[in-house]
């Protein structure tokens, strides 16, 4: 027995240290999305075994992955140190970078710009932007990325919106719901993002009638804590993204698929090559960081109202 628990330990010591070090866990965040598609598909290499930024940190290190389904709810995971890095998109990470005045997120690599659109019904009368007055519009969720554009879209129109009504009424919908409140009439329009603007065109007979190119959709933040602690993780980090950025552009039809595969993992649905592929077109992967995209972000933020004081985002971008 004695021979038995000393062999059990051993295991446990093993597994705890390589090469005489101790292991490191890193939790890494992304959403079940094509726009989060570094995060989707480096879960999925994790999950066979072959993990992109495993290989690339080394044997000592381990990558725990965790989904959320919209940016706010990764930013507090970020504030409650349960999170390291994620994937996630300019909005919430701008409002927790600015609520934390500057001391709780930065970014460090780009990840995906463009994917998002306005959609109104075929049929829909709605021609023109002043069309939209006494409709409603669904967005995936208060203060996400689609919402504050929305939002501020709709006040560079003219149009009071406020978080209740206004000349135009503003319903956040979680992005599977959208199709059932659109197709019922419960909505005039929605703003979202890939892969559901495709989902809407294909199943809900949907046409676009703005398509958000010029917007940053995903960023890769780190904790501030992660950062300080573990610089030189956090370099290793965003050069594999980058790295992997650049497999995901030169190997669509190999990215696409392990994507597929992964987001039917995550979320038991299936996901059509064809519409993949289709929304793939919208959006742009990229590892740059662009400061007149976060200049245009920071404005979106403030005609919203979900910006409010102090917008200084000098310490934002962070380079390990």
């Amino acid at each position: 027995m004695k021979a038995k628990l000393t062999s059990i330990i051993g295991v446990l010591l093993l597994s705890h240290f390589a090469n005489g070090q101790e292991k490191t866990t890193i939790r890494f965040g992304h959403f079940p999305n094509i726009t989060h598609a570094q995060g989707v598909i480096a879960h999925a290499l994790s999950r066979q075994g072959k993990g992109w930024f495993e290989q690339r940190l080394g044997p000592n290190v381990e990558i725990q992955w965790f989904t959320y389904n919209a940016g706010p709810s990764a930013m507090e995971a970020i504030f409650a140190r349960s999170l390291d890095v994620t994937y996630v998109g300019p909005g919430p990470a701008l409002n927790a970078y600015l609520k934390s005045n500057g001391e709780e997120i930065r970014v460090i690599s780009g990840a995906a710009n463009g994917g998002a659109a306005l959609l109104v019904k075929a049929d829909s009368p709605i021609k023109a932007p002043a069309d939209f007055r006494r409709n409603k519009i669904a967005t995936p969720q208060l203060g996400n990325t689609q919402d504050i554009s929305c939002r501020a879209w709709l006040k560079a129109q003219g149009f009071k919106v406020t978080l209740t009504g206004g000349d135009v009424t503003i319903i956040p919908t979680a992005n599977p719901d959208q199709l059932a409140l659109f197709q019922n009439g419960g909505v005039a329009a929605v703003w979202t993002v890939e892969p559901w603007v495709t989902r809407l065109e294909r199943d809900a007979k949907a046409r676009v009638f703005l398509e958000d190119k010029d917007t940053i959709t995903t960023w890769l933040v780190s904790s501030v804590k992660f950062l300080r602690d573990r610089r030189e993780l956090a370099r290793k980090i965003a050069d594999a993204n980058a790295e992997l950025t650049k497999w995901i552009q030169q190997n669509p039809a190999e990215a696409q698929k392990l994507l597929i595969g992964e987001l039917k993992a995550e979320t038991r649905s299936d996901f059509a090559a064809d519409a993949v592929a289709q929304a793939w077109n919208r959006i742009q992967f990229t590892s740059d960081v662009s400061s007149d995209l976060i200049a245009k972000s920071v404005r979106d933020g403030k005609e919203a109202g979900f910006l409010r004081g102090s917008t200084d985002t000098t310490k934002l971008v962070e380079t390990p």
